[in-house]
């Protein structure tokens, strides 16, 4: 597979990625994204992030779920009853 393209974007790759991933995992407004940038010396507006955000979570989305692992295995299916009956003697 090949690697997210960040040609002619004007900051560091780990810069966007940071930010996509603050936006998508935490819930983070766009413009509490940019102030926390603008603490960390990178000078972004919220716009910047917001496009970044439309132009690179499908792709992130695509790669997370090519790797996300299966629960309880693929080959392996239970069937769970809904109730658990007890019978006591006594």
């Amino acid at each position: 597979m090949d690697r997210i393209s960040f040609k002619g974007r004007h900051f560091d790759r780990s810069v966007i990625l940071l930010c996509v991933r603050w936006y998508l995992a935490y819930g983070m407004s766009l413009r509490d994204l940019e102030e926390m940038m603008v603490e960390r010396g990178v000078s972004v507006d919220h716009a910047t992030v917001h496009r970044w955000v439309i132009r690179y979570s499908p792709e992130l989305l695509e790669r997370f779920n090519l790797r996300k692992r299966t629960v309880g295995g693929a080959l392996v299916q239970t069937a769970r009853p809904d109730r658990l009956c007890w019978r006591l003697n006594g």
